[in-house]
């Protein structure tokens, strides 16, 4: 028997492992999580404080999740949650708080408080890889099962009361096991998804016709605040994650090949787009770590389960970077699920499984729309009426503290 087959029997599971079978009696099949990025291990994590069998599928390594690089800003909301399930010791110790962004328009800034304007609240800048390695951590000390570098992972049994989950492990060895429900948490080309057959959810697309060049630079940060600049060029943000590395992005044609961005023509365009008129404000460079380019689209699916597979994060919605709403919204998904899971376990209840979905889709479509407002106001347009209906719209936010205070609620996720 396999240290698997071994962990799992004394946890009360059943495991199919090759050819041999091994059935454990147990009133409580666990759940699978597949995917160890913040909804799966916020998820999982959850599960554990609620005492509800889990274990975790992740085709990366566990150095590969700590490390790469991702999102970076926690909204108030999901800091003060990660917080309340004791999740966020390092993260409030060491993580930036922002209170104000700033716009840049025609090369002069535009500094808007959204601290101010939302009853205190404030973004954490935190890096995503920061975030994934704090809930691994901790549910590894809980004596979590995760099983990474798996592989041909499979999806079985969904509508049935009894689905499982079959994997190939890192040593090569098939292994399968039944579980209660899934949580497909492992991103828009994840298997969770793929899973589901044609037809039985509905999946709404959305092509922004933008392309973001999307720059990861060695690099202390040029600015205390994010900073969006508009030009006659296109869009330039400078994000920032650490007091060594920023990133950065620039608006570039939809299909765009990396390769026509040397180095130098990079920061050539950031010292263009986000240059200051009468003022001493430079630009900091470094080495470049990362170039790619980013196909700026939206993608929602309803309902957001299929059965006993439910999905999470960017499974079930792929929204563009604008605001900041992709992580937070994974970390939403996770603890709406997990408690409705708990639920499930601990009181018998299917109410907050049967409302999942409706209870995330209601956030997901506001920060949708939130999003492609914020794509529309910054970006130029190959159509000049709406380059400058985004331009007017930006003048309004400056100008109007009613508009301002309105973004800021949104900005901060503070509803």
């Amino acid at each position: 028997m396999s240290i698997f087959a071994q962990a799992v029997q004394r946890q009360g599971y059943t495991v199919r492992e090759a050819h041999l079978e091994w059935t454990i009696q147990s009133t409580a099949r666990p759940v699978v999580v597949i995917g160890a990025g913040p909804a799966g291990l916020m998820t999982a994590n959850l599960l554990q404080r609620a005492d509800v069998p889990c274990v975790v599928l992740e085709r990366g390594t566990r150095e590969y999740i700590e490390t790469r690089p991702r999102a970076g800003m926690l909204e108030d909301r999901s800091a003060r949650m990660l917080e309340r399930h004791g999740l966020a010791d390092r993260l409030l110790t060491e993580s930036d708080t922002h209170t104000a962004c700033e716009f840049r328009i025609d090369g002069k800034a535009h500094e808007l408080n959204y601290s101010e304007l939302s009853d205190g609240r404030t973004h954490f800048v935190y890096p995503q890889q920061e975030v994934v390695t704090d809930l691994l951590g901790q549910y590894l000390a809980g004596g979590g099962d995760i099983r990474f570098e798996v592989s041909d992972v499979e999806l079985h049994d969904h509508l049935d009361e009894i689905p499982s989950v079959s994997w190939t492990s890192s040593g090569g060895t098939r292994e399968q096991l039944d579980c209660s429900f899934i949580a497909g948490c492992d991103g828009f080309h994840g298997v969770s998804r793929k899973s589901i057959p044609a037809g039985a959810v509905k999946e709404f697309t959305h092509q922004h016709g933008i392309g973001w060049l999307s720059i990861l630079a060695e690099a202390p940060p040029s600015t205390e605040k994010v900073i969006y600049a508009l030009h006659a060029d296109g869009f330039a943000g400078h994000m920032l994650r650490s007091s060594t590395v920023s990133r950065f992005y620039l608006q570039v044609p939809v299909g765009e090949n990396v390769d026509n961005w040397p180095d130098e023509k990079v920061w050539t365009e950031l010292h263009k787009r986000l240059a200051l008129r009468d003022s001493d404000w430079t630009l900091t460079e470094g080495k470049i770590i990362e170039k790619r380019v980013l196909d700026m689209r939206s993608h929602v699916v309803e309902p957001m389960r299929y059965g006993r597979l439910y999905l999470l994060g960017d499974a079930a919605h792929i929204i563009t970077p604008m605001g900041g709403k992709g992580m937070n919204l994974a970390l939403n998904d996770a603890e709406v699920f997990a408690d409705a899971i708990a639920s499930y376990y601990n009181h018998k209840s299917t109410a907050g499984l049967d409302d999942y979905s409706a209870v995330c889709l209601r956030r997901v479509w506001r920060a949708q729309e939130f999003s492609q407002w914020m794509v529309d106001l910054v970006h130029r347009n190959e159509q000049p009426f709406l380059s400058r209906l985004g331009h007017a719209r930006l003048q309004h936010l400056i100008q109007s503290r009613e508009a301002a205070a309105s973004f800021a609620q949104m900005y901060v996720g503070a509803n």
